[in-house]
């Protein structure tokens, strides 16, 4: 992707990846999937105006599944302008470790651009791991791009595993909950449209919490002297406006999963 230059050379806009990344195990079959799949084609006009709010990012969009195995939906980033759901289908079983070795291998740069702003990564699960993700969970978080992401996901039904999904986002209020269909909806809408609003720091004051916290019970690190966001912002951590999630008591409506 060509990027824009300023006089002087400082960059107009910069790349932010964002990564749906869907569970489609046997237990999303029917009506969870089906509301995955109109919700999220729903929700790219809704990406897009987002966007154009936000002109110093281009916003790219790409799609990963897991089951038994992991794909691609989307093979190569696409802009949010041109940007098309292709709808998932449910079966088989839930290994999540698969798509995190996906993903781990598009968070090196390359092919991550060297100046790309922090990604965003919407996990989307309704159960548990059925490999050994954590290995695989262990290597992304050691990736600087990792570490700095928005990590957001939406835990669906009662059954899913909400240790692993806070694992996976490092911060509990970042784990929407969504035991219905209406609370699934919301929940997908707000992780598209909020989290293509990530703003830096400086930005103007919000309600917020940093979007890559750290688990309290994890000591901090030292920063490696390779992680790209440190000439940038001081190693500072994103953050993610919090005043407007959605409250799942508030969907309480029809049957529960």
């Amino acid at each position: 992707m060509q990027e824009l230059q300023r006089p002087g050379g400082e960059l107009a806009t910069r790349p932010i990846h964002f990564f749906w990344v869907v569970d489609c195990s046997g237990s999303m079959y029917g009506e969870k999937i089906g509301i995955v799949n109109n919700t999220i084609q729903e929700c790219i006009p809704e990406m897009r105006n987002s966007a154009d709010n936000n002109p110093n990012a281009q916003l790219l969009i790409r799609a990963l599944q897991f089951s038994s195995g992991a794909s691609w939906i989307t093979s190569n980033p696409v802009p949010v302008e041109n940007y098309s759901w292709e709808d998932m289908e449910a079966k088989g079983l839930t290994e999540l470790g698969k798509a995190f070795d996906l993903l781990a291998a598009q968070l090196s740069i390359p092919p991550m651009p060297a100046r790309a702003l922090p990604p965003v990564i919407v996990l989307l699960s309704d159960g548990q791991p059925t490999d050994d993700y954590k290995k695989s969970l262990d290597k992304l978080k050691a990736m600087p791009w990792f570490r700095k992401a928005v990590k957001i996901a939406i835990s669906i039904g009662q059954d899913a595993d909400d240790e692993v999904l806070i694992e996976f986002t490092g911060n509990k209020e970042l784990v929407l909950q969504a035991n219905n269909a209406t609370a699934l909806a919301k929940m997908i809408k707000w992780a598209s449209t909020t989290a293509s609003m990530v703003s830096a720091p400086s930005s103007k004051p919000m309600n917020s919490v940093p979007a890559s916290a750290p688990n309290a019970s994890t000591p901090s690190a030292s920063v490696p002297a390779d992680d790209p966001f440190v000439p940038a912002n001081n190693g500072a951590p994103l953050v993610l406006d919090m005043s407007n999630i959605p409250n799942p008591d508030d969907f309480d409506e029809g049957a529960v999963w």
